[in-house]
């Protein structure tokens, strides 16, 4: 039964983008239900009476007694993952299973660490251009933390582990708050972010930004 996957109405949440790379990658059928988070739809009964962390994005999965909802952006791809496995559908997380430690690490980083780049470089900025300030010390000490910690993983323009995974598409997320606003990022990083940006699953993301 095809799937259902609630996002912020502006598509902005990298959180949500990773879930929507996830299902596209897994060439699995699903529709995209929005939440307005400015009006506090993810408060009402209607949407957090379903989804109990009240949080974009969720994914819906069967119907009446038998549904099944599932928040936390990560908590949706290691569903994904174990429930439709390679080699009939694409990985989402390295083989080898120290790499996929190191996958699940970073993922883990982006979410829980950096709050001053997260919340001076917003992803409004990312998605819209949406112009922002010059970063605070805090920002610049955190930005110079991301952009460190990104150089020990990233070694070329292309993806992390060899082949693609999700932690790649959400390294390059976080990345892209200092690549698209023109703040000081390496030349191999800028590389990798535009080449995580140009992946079709992204690009079907970035289209819904687009008029019409």
């Amino acid at each position: 039964m095809p799937f259902e996957l609630y996002v912020d109405s502006l598509y902005t949440s990298p959180y949500a983008l990773s879930a929507f790379v996830a299902l596209t990658e897994k060439g699995l059928p699903f529709s995209v239900k929005t939440v307005d988070l400015e009006s506090g739809e993810q408060r009402q009964a209607a949407y957090a009476g379903r989804a109990v962390t009240g949080r974009v994005p969720a994914l819906v999965e069967g119907e009446g007694d038998h549904q099944f909802v599932l928040t936390e952006s990560t908590a949706i791809t290691e569903y994904l993952e174990e429930s439709f496995p390679a080699p009939e559908y694409v990985s989402l997380y390295p083989q080898d299973r120290r790499q996929r430690a190191q996958a699940r690490q970073i993922q883990a980083w982006v979410r829980s660490d950096l709050v001053p780049v997260r919340v001076e470089r917003d992803t409004e900025m990312v998605f819209f251009g949406k112009a922002c300030s010059p970063l605070s010390d805090n920002a610049q000490a955190a930005a110079a933390k991301l952009v460190h910690v990104a150089e020990r993983f990233v070694q070329g323009p292309q993806n992390v582990f060899g082949a693609w995974s999700i932690a790649d598409t959400d390294l390059a997320i976080m990345l892209s708050r200092l690549v698209r606003n023109g703040d000081p990022v390496p030349a191999k990083l800028q590389e990798y972010v535009e080449f995580q940006w140009q992946r079709p699953s992204v690009q079907q993301w970035l289209a819904r930004h687009q008029p019409g």
